[in-house]
């Protein structure tokens, strides 16, 4: 037998290498062993991952999603703060960098004095997608959660405790209780004896 480590020649018997160390009985079970034997199954890599639809892909990512508990609902108003997010930073940006941009134009002399206030407020145009960024942000943190929560009330209508020391008991039965019914549930059931016996 060789090493597989070091590849010098063992005699069968032996546990361990004697150059390096290797434990050698465990290499003789794992070429052995029936799982060796087995076919690599390609669909538990990454590569059968990347092979899949886009429709399948889908489908386990709502799979995963609903074993997460990750309703539609919520990862609607997940999205809506990840775009509020976006757009804030992107009014932000574009804030900054009017106000910069005009502040060179201005510092540069060759703008007329009677538009270097309007160059110098046009920053004010990145306010915009700033705001609309935060309501984003506040419709997904706020609204979007209280609408779900009037959509889908809470079932009230499982067991509910009583309080501690509290016990109750089943009343005993009463037929009294019962109202009376407008109709009978043999009602017209015989009338068609009746004109069928005419006939004859």
């Amino acid at each position: 037998m060789f090493c597989p480590r070091c590849g010098s020649s063992q005699s069968e018997d032996l546990k361990f290498c004697k150059v390096c160390g290797t434990n050698l009985a465990s290499v003789k079970q794992a070429v052995t062993s029936p799982e060796s034997a087995e076919k690599f199954d390609w669909n538990k890599t990454w590569v059968a991952e990347m092979m899949r639809s886009g429709e399948e892909q889908a489908r386990r990512q709502e799979a995963l999603d609903r074993q997460r508990g990750i309703t539609p609902e919520i990862k609607l108003r997940y999205q809506e703060i990840k775009g509020g997010v976006i757009t804030s930073s992107v009014g932000l940006g574009i804030s900054v960098f009017l106000w910069i941009f005009m502040e060179g134009v201005v510092a540069s002399g060759k703008v007329s004095p009677g538009s270097v206030e309007i160059i110098r407020h046009l920053w004010v145009a990145g306010i915009i997608p700033l705001m609309v960024g935060i309501a984003l942000m506040i419709n997904g943190l706020i609204v979007s959660k209280r609408l779900v929560e009037i959509a889908n009330p809470p079932d009230k209508t499982g067991p509910q405790r009583l309080p501690a020391g509290e016990a109750r008991s089943l009343n005993a039965a009463n037929t009294n209780e019962f109202i009376d019914s407008p109709f009978s549930v043999t009602e017209h059931t015989t009338k068609h004896l009746s004109s069928t016996g005419e006939k004859r």
